[in-house]
Order: structure tokens, then sequence, then C-alpha cells
């Protein structure tokens, strides 16, 4: 007989209820862990789907992501003449609010160099690419537009041509693509009746207040030829002395460990709690159920079991509450955080780890009732 299981089943109720309320616990680090996660994949999707080897940005910045950059959309000529260089795009991104259709939407309007880029890197659910130069748009998903939607976005019509998917940005907006010249304009759009309002003021608008002037963009994304020296390439760009050149290695560390370290550090130390309570809980419950047990104990040291027999009890109906109550949070996160705002992602890796450390905590729990069963002397069952 298993004396764990037997003793569990005595209990059905009670290992129920405490399986749950720990599943519970470990639901939300996961959640958490997959949070940070989902973030991150976010805040990379530009980075790793584009396929720029090198971004080029406003000088001593380290932009466009982390921060505010503007360079010259005449920059791309230039780029185009240095050796090892197949390609350059222009990059542009910003967030922006607009009422359509009755809502309020946060919107990442991102540019696309048309006719170099029509957006063909983009996962589509419906709709097509970019054809033309103005006023068509893709937009993701979660805005909530359909394929051949008209918007008005600041004095003019898009046309929504194609919907995406998973297209959101490091603050969990939707992305609008559209191309250079329409972000642009819409970006330095300033309405009508601040026009008139500055006119009868007699005050020149100063074009840094209306975002990117007409003519700059964010970032250049220059994608290097096939056997390009890349170090030779960046020495020569960084000669130039007015711009900044990033490699995607350094655009993924600057948002990871720069602008992402603090969320990090966050969710760290609350999971680091709620795996604090948890190995809490389980051991305030095999402790419990040890008390319980006392006479058991006591009878079963009476007829000669030994120590062993008792200490594989204790620990396997830590590893029962464990095991179950981690398989419950794994399966409740699959059902219920892909329905969560924000992208939940939850990587095997992070997974197998997690499991790892359930394990311990459980090892860690059992030993507090382990040592009240070894206190438990045979006369004990006389008492």
């Amino acid at each position: 007989m298993n004396l764990a299981l037997a003793d569990i089943h005595h209990h059905f109720v009670r290992f129920l209820v405490t399986a749950i309320g720990i599943g519970a616990l470990l639901t939300a680090s996961i959640g958490m862990i997959g949070l940070y996660r989902g973030i991150v994949f976010e805040a990379l999707l530009i980075i790793n789907d584009v396929g720029a080897d090198l971004w080029v940005v406003e000088g001593n910045r380290v932009g466009p992501f982390a921060e505010r950059s503007e360079v010259s959309s005449l920059l791309d000529r230039r780029l185009e003449g240095v050796p090892g260089v197949s390609e350059v795009r222009r990059f542009i991104q910003y967030n922006q609010q607009y009422l359509i259709d009755g809502r309020r939407l946060q919107v990442a309007v991102t540019a696309l160099d048309f006719p170099k880029d029509s957006g063909s890197w983009i996962p589509l659910i419906a709709g097509r690419h970019l054809y033309a130069g103005h006023y068509e748009a893709i937009a993701d998903r979660s805005l909530g537009l359909q394929v051949g939607q008209q918007i008005r976005l600041g004095h003019d019509d898009y046309t929504i041509v194609g919907v995406a998917i998973g297209q959101v940005d490091i603050g969990g907006d939707g992305m609008l693509f559209v191309t250079i010249p329409d972000a642009q304009s819409l970006d330095s759009f300033v309405p009508s009746e601040a026009v008139l309002l500055r006119r009868l003021q007699h005050t020149i608008p100063n074009p840094n207040l209306l975002g990117y002037a007409v003519g700059n963009v964010a970032a250049l994304m220059v994608t290097l030829s096939p056997g390009a020296d890349s170090g030779q390439v960046q020495s020569r760009v960084r000669q130039w002395g007015d711009v900044t050149v990033l490699t995607r290695k350094d655009e993924e560390d600057v948002l990871v460990n720069g602008r992402l370290r603090r969320l990090k550090i966050q969710i760290l130390a609350f999971v680091g709690m709620t795996l604090l309570v948890t190995t809490t809980v389980i051991a305030l419950s095999i402790y419990t159920m040890t008390i319980e047990k006392t006479r058991e104990i006591a009878l079963l040291k009476l007829i000669g079991a030994r120590d062993r027999l008792i200490v594989g009890m204790i620990l396997q109906q830590a590893l029962y509450i464990g095991v179950n109550s981690f398989v419950g949070a794994l399966l409740t996160a699959h059902f219920i955080y892909p329905y969560f705002p924000r992208t939940v992602l939850i990587l095997w890796p992070d997974v197998a780890f997690q499991a790892l450390l359930v394990l311990i905590m459980c090892i860690v729990g059992s030993w507090f009732g382990i040592r009240r069963a070894m206190s438990v002397r045979a006369q004990a069952v006389l008492s």
C-alpha cells in the first residue's frame, strides 16, 4: 500500500483545495514570465522581421526604438554609395491617437519605404500588400479594421488594403502601415483651426513641435550585400560624424537590456515573491498534514517501520501536491492567456525551469513535515 496515496484519498477534499490554491499561484507566475516574454517578442517584431542588417540613426543616439531620432531622408542616397550596401530603406514609427468610426484608437503608425518595401514581410490574414504610394494602409487585427474600409486620417481618406496579425509595438498598440510620405504628412498634420490661429498671432510654428518635418525620417535600414564586411561598412559610415550605426544585435540589446530592463527586474521580483508564497503554502500544508498524522506515525515507529518509509510518505505527498498543481496551472494558462489583451508567450524552456523550481519547492516544503515526523516518539501512540 502507498501510504501517501492512501492519506490523500482519505483527505481528498483538502488535497484538492490545496492543489487548486497552489495551482492559482503557479498560474500567476507562469503568466508573469509569459507576459515579459510576450512584451520582448512584440518589441523585437520589427527588428527581426524587417530584415535590416544595420540601422543608421541620428548621431549620438540609439534610436529609433529607445529614443527619438531624426535624420534626412536624402541620407539613403549617400548610404547606397557605400561599398557593401545592397539596399537602403527609410523608417518611421510613432504613436498617435485617431478617432475612427466613433472609436478613439491608439495607433503605432509605421512607414514602409514604398516601392522598395511594399510590406511583403508582413504576415497578412486578409487582403494584400501595398500597391500604391499614397492613401493605402495595412492594419493589425487588434485595431478592428476591415479590408476595404475607408478611414479618415488627417486631411485624407485611407483605404485598408490588408489586415495583419501580431503586428504591435512595445506598448501593445496595433501597427498601421503606410508609406513614408503618408507617415510624414500624418505626423506633421496640424488642424486648420490651429493654422488660422497661428496666422492671426503672427507666429511661425516651430517645426520641431510638429514631429518629423517633411523630408526627415527616424532611421535608415541598411541591407548588406552577400559577403560584405559589416565592420567595414559601419566604420566608413561612422566617419561621417553626423549619424550612429547600430547592428540588429545592438538594437535588440538597447530594447531588452535598456528600455525593458526595469520591467524585467520588476516581473522577476513578483515571480520570486509568488514562488516564495507558494513554497510557504506547500510547507504549511505538509506540516499540518504531518501533525494530524502524529498517532499514525507513532504507530508506524512502534511496529518497527524505518524512518525512510515515513520520510518517503511525506515527500511523496508534497510531490503529489506540487506536480498536480503545476499540471493544472499549465493547462489553465494555455486556456486563459490566449484571450489576454497582450501577448503571453509561454516557452517550453521556461516551463521546464519552472517545473524544476516546483520540485525544489516541494522538497523544501516537505522538510518541515519531515522534521516534525522525526521528532515523534513511538510512545506517543499511547497518549
